[in-house]
């Protein structure tokens, strides 16, 4: 069946449960309730990059759902794949399953798997060179620490603030909570260096405890350029010295302003970004 609205859109070689499907119930809770979680992974030469780091978010999502799943599974399907497609992107998607009308979890449950296999993500290679632009987006995250730096599926404020611009002026856009503190990017995490120090917006009450923010963390820890998780509000950011943003895809884009204020790409922030080429 074909949908004249996705004419132009290719469908990604995908697996459910193991099977080459491209097919789901309507019954499923992820479509239902977004009940499930998802991790968007790089593949190079088959290997998938930070998985370990990709699999300990998995695992805290799952104990926050209360969910079920086999891992051991799920790292053989995701190796499997990532062999077969050698270079691009694997999204790992699972669901609680099957379920009647109704909040209430059924039992028994079978989780869903689908995994899908995607071409490399073609970024501008001037984000990276010479840095991006945030747009201020008025979409506020609300503060629910239940649901907090895992990647469920309920993407709603994320996309609703991704669509208040359409401007290539911007590569990305800042979004803040309903206290007014900073937060995250639409897609990415935002490091700024603070009085000499790296600072990274805590995550605890909302956002996405992204795969290149942990690894940063610990790698530029590792080099004596220890990174402080904190409340972030916006004043931090505009009076920061150097300012970049990140995520497991793309690595490391400097940013160079936001609204009036403008940064330099630093040596700090080129530093950040071998090393997140490292994984890249």
């Amino acid at each position: 069946m074909t949908d004249s609205g996705l004419d132009s859109v290719q469908s990604p070689q995908c697996l459910v449960n193991g099977q080459q499907l491209s097919e789901l119930s309507v019954l499923d809770r992820g479509l239902a309730y977004g009940d499930g979680l998802f991790e968007t992974m790089r593949v190079a030469e088959g290997r998938i990059a930070l998985l370990e780091y990709h699999l300990a978010r998995l695992r805290r999502g799952i104990a926050a759902l209360k969910m079920e799943a086999d891992l051991t599974e799920i790292v053989t399907e995701l190796n499997m794949a990532a062999a077969q497609l050698h270079n691009g992107v694997l999204k790992m998607i699972l669901t609680r399953g099957l379920g009647k009308r109704g909040y209430g979890i059924p039992s028994p449950v079978q989780p869903t798997r689908i995994c899908q296999s995607l071409p490399p993500v073609d970024y501008p290679v001037d984000n990276a060179r010479n840095g991006v632009r945030l747009f201020e987006c008025q979409t506020r995250m609300a503060i629910q620490p239940l649901l907090a730096g895992i990647k469920h599926l309920n993407r709603l404020e994320q996309v609703l603030a991704r669509s208040e611009w359409s401007d290539t002026t911007y590569a990305e856009g800042m979004v803040r909570d309903t206290s007014g503190n900073v937060i995250e990017c639409t897609m990415s995490n935002i490091f700024m260096l603070h009085e000499g120090r790296w600072v990274t917006p805590d995550v605890s009450g909302c956002g996405v405890q992204g795969i290149m923010r942990d690894y940063l963390i610990d790698q530029l820890g590792q080099i004596d350029d220890p990174v402080e998780v904190m409340t972030v509000d916006l004043s931090t950011l505009m009076e920061s010295t150097e300012v970049f943003c990140c995520n497991s895809l793309f690595g490391v884009w400097p940013v160079i302003g936001l609204k009036n204020a403008s940064w330099p790409i630093g040596p700090r922030t080129r530093q950040a970004q071998r090393l997140a080429e490292q994984v890249i």
